[in-house]
C-alpha cells in the first residue's frame, strides 16, 4: 500500500543552557494539525517518549547464524581436505605438504586482494542495517492531538509490539496555538539522543510546527517528499490493537517496584529450553503471584492485591519485550495490565501522573499484531445501515473523544448499534479504542478513509461463514441465559461433516467464549479469533433471534 508523506524540513531539537525545543515537522498532505506547549514535567516525558523510541527500534525475531564465513573456508579448503582423505602413500605426503604451502601462499595473497572488498562489503552490510532502520522509523509514527491530549502511536520492527504515548495537557505549563486532528510526523533516529538532554532546570518546549501548512506546494526545495511502500501488515496491525484493546482482560494493578521485580529476574538469567512464559496466578482479594518459568521461581507481590471479580490463570508470552518498561519504573506512579488470556495479546499501562505509556504486546513474539488474531471478529457484530454510522460518527467527531454510552445518550440509538458502528470505523483507521480513558478516539489513520476490503480485513473465517448461511447449511440450537451471559449452540455442515460450535457472549455482545470440534479452534482455541462456525451460529442468531443481520455495512 503507497502512501506519500510531504515534509516541509525535518524534525528537530536544539538544546541551549536554558531550554530544550523538539520541534516534529507533519505532513502537509494531511489535514492542518499542530501544537505547541512547554512541557512541565521534563523527566517523565523524556523516559516515556524514550520508551516509545525504544518500541520502534524493537526487534526480536529469530535472526540465523551467518555462516557465510564457514562456507567461504570449507570452499577454500574443499581441495585440502580432498587430498587428506585420498593420501594413503607415504611418497605422496611431501607433495601434498608443498601443495598446502602453495595453497596458503595463493591464500594469503588472495586474502590481500580481497580485504578491501570485504572491508567495504562489510561498511556496506553495516550500513544498510542502519538505513533500514531508519527507514523503518521514517514509516513515521502517528501523532494526534485532541481537546484533552496528545498523543504518539508507533509500532516496533518485528510488528508484534505497540506503543502509545498520551499527554494529557495538563502536563504542559503552557500551551499556544493547536489544532485538533492526526498527522504523520517526520521522525528520525538522531532525535533519540536530543531527547536525552532533556533536563528537569531547562525549559522543554513541544511544537507540532504549523508553518508547514502557510507555505504553498509548489515544488520547493524546503519541501522533502517521502513515497513509502506501507506493508499491509503495518496498517492491519494498528486496527487490530484497537480491537484488542476494547475485549474484556483480567486487570493486574501492580506497583512499579513488583514489575521491576520481574524485569530483574528475566535479565539474570537466560533460558536454555521452553516453557518461557510469565505465568499470573490471580485469587480475588489476594496478593498477586508470578511464577517464571521453566525454573518455577515464584514471586508473590505483597503490595499489589488482585481486585478482579474471578480466580485466573494466565499465562504471558514473548516475556522479553517487558523490558522495553525498564526505564519507565523509576518515575511511575502505577503500572496496569490488561491481561486477555493465554495466548492472547496484553496490555501494559505505565501512569505518570497526567503523562501515560501504553505497550501492547501480541500473544507471543513470532506472531505479530497483523497475524495476532481476528479480534474484530469478537467485537459486537450487527447490521448498521451507513445513515446510522454516520450518525454516529458525526457525534463523535464533535467530541473527539466519547464513550458509547455519551454516544448513544446522544445520538438515540442503543448502545449496541453504536458499538458495532464504531466497531466499523475502527476497521476503516478512522477511530480507535483509548484503552487509559476507556473512550473511542477520532483518529484518522490515512488521509483518506480506507476502502472495505483494502487490506482485506474481512477474514477468510468470515467468508466462509456467509457461504454456510447463504447455501442453509447452519441450523440453531438452543439460547441459554447464565447470570447476565449468553451462549449459543447450533449445528453446522462443512463437508459432510456435522459440528456443534457453541458461543459465549457478554452482555455487550462480545464474544468472550466458545468451542468447536473442527480444526481451526482446535489449533488455535480463540488466540485468532472464532472459526467460520462460531461465526456462522452467531450471525443466525442475530438474524433470526434479534431479527437483524450481523454484517457492518461500511
Amino acid at each position: 500500500m503507497n502512501f506519500v508523506h510531504r515534509y516541509l524540513g525535518a524534525s528537530r531539537a536544539v538544546s541551549d543552557a536554558d531550554a530544550t525545543r523538539l520541534g516534529f515537522v507533519p505532513d502537509t498532505l494531511r489535514e492542518p494539525t499542530y501544537f505547541a506547549g512547554t512541557v512541565a514535567r521534563h523527566l517523565p516525558f523524556r523516559e516515556a517518549i524514550s520508551a516509545l523510541h525504544h518500541v520502534v527500534v524493537s526487534d526480536l525475531r529469530f535472526k540465523p547464524k551467518d555462516r557465510t564465513a564457514y562456507f567461504a573456508w570449507l570452499q577454500a579448503h574443499e581441495q585440502e581436505l580432498l587430498a587428506e582423505a585420498l593420501a594413503e602413500k607415504d611418497s605422496l605426503r611431501a607433495e601434498i605438504e608443498a601443495l598446502r604451502a602453495e595453497s596458503r601462499d595463493i591464500a594469503a595473497r588472495a586474502d590481500a586482494v580481497m580485504r578491501p572488498f570485504y572491508d567495504a562489503r562489510k561498511r556496506y552490510f553495516d550500513y544498510l542495517y542502519r538505513e533500514n532502520l531508519d527507514a523503518w522509523i521514517v514509516l513515521d509514527p502517528v501523532i494526534t492531538v485532541h481537546p484533552d491530549e496528545v498523543f504518539f502511536e508507533a509500532f516496533s520492527l518485528d510488528e508484534s509490539s505497540y506503543g502509545r504515548l498520551s499527554c494529557d495537557h495538563d502536563t504542559f505549563a503552557r500551551i499556544g496555538d493547536m489544532a485538533c486532528g492526526t498527522t504523520n510526523i517526520d521522525y528520525s533516529h538522531a532525535l533519540y539522543d536530543e531527547f536525552q538532554k532533556i533536563r528537569s532546570y531547562r525549559d522543554t518546549e513541544l511544537a507540532i510546527d504549523p508553518t508547514g501548512f502557510a507555505v504553498q506546494t509548489s515544488g520547493e526545495a524546503a519541501y522533502r517528499e517521502d513515497k513509502i511502500d506501507l506493508p499491509d501488515s503495518w496498517m492491519r496491525g494498528f486496527l487490530q490493537v484497537s480491537s484488542a484493546m476494547a475485549q474484556p482482560a483480567h486487570v493486574v494493578d501492580l506497583h512499579p517496584v513488583d514489575m521491576h521485580a520481574i524485569l530483574t529476574r528475566l535479565a539474570a538469567r537466560r533460558e536454555r529450553h521452553g516453557p518461557r512464559s510469565l505465568r499470573f496466578l490471580l485469587e480475588p482479594g489476594r496478593p498477586v503471584s508470578v511464577l517464571i518459568e521453566p525454573w518455577n521461581e515464584r514471586l508473590t507481590f505483597r503490595r499489589s492485591i488482585y481486585r478482579g471479580g474471578g480466580a485466573a490463570e494466565i499465562r504471558l508470552w514473548g516475556r522479553r519485550r517487558l523490558a522495553i518498561l525498564a526505564r519507565t519504573l523509576p518515575l511511575a506512579r502505577s503500572v496496569r495490565l490488561h491481561l486477555l488470556g493465554t495466548g492472547l495479546p496484553a496490555f501494559a499501562v505505565v501512569d505518570f501522573g497526567g503523562l501515560r505509556f501504553t505497550l501492547g504486546l501480541s500473544g507471543w513474539t513470532a506472531n505479530d499484531w497483523s497475524r495476532a488474531g481476528q479480534f474484530d471478529l469478537l467485537a459486537p457484530r450487527a447490521d448498521v445501515d451507513a445513515d446510522t454510522a454516520a450518525r454516529v460518527f458525526a457525534a463523535l467527531r464533535r467530541h473527539h473523544a466519547a464513550d458509547t454510552g455519551q454516544l448513544a445518550a446522544e445520538t438515540g440509538l442503543d448502545r449496541s448499534t453504536v458499538e458495532a458502528a464504531l466497531g466499523g470505523y475502527v476497521q476503516a483507521g478512522r477511530a480507535m479504542f483509548d484503552l487509559d480513558k476507556r473512550v473511542y478516539r477520532l483518529r484518522e489513520l490515512t488521509r483518506e478513509p480506507l476502502a472495505p476490503g483494502a487490506l482485506r480485513f474481512a477474514s477468510e473465517q468470515e467468508a466462509k461463514a456467509d457461504r454456510f448461511l447463504a447455501a442453509g447449511l447452519v441450523t440453531l440450537g438452543p439460547v441459554e441465559q447464565a447470570g447476565d451471559r449468553r451462549r449459543l449452540s447450533g449445528t453446522v455442515l462443512d463437508d459432510g461433516r456435522s459440528l456443534t460450535p457453541a458461543v459465549e457472549l457478554d452482555p455487550d455482545d462480545r464474544m468472550v467464549g466458545g468451542s468447536c470440534q473442527c480444526g481451526f479452534y482446535t489449533r488455535n482455541r480463540l488466540t485468532r479469533g472464532p472459526c467460520e462456525h462460531m461465526l456462522a451460529v452467531r450471525r443466525l442468531v442475530h438474524a433470526q433471534v434479534e431479527g437483524r443481520p450481523a454484517r457492518w455495512q461500511a
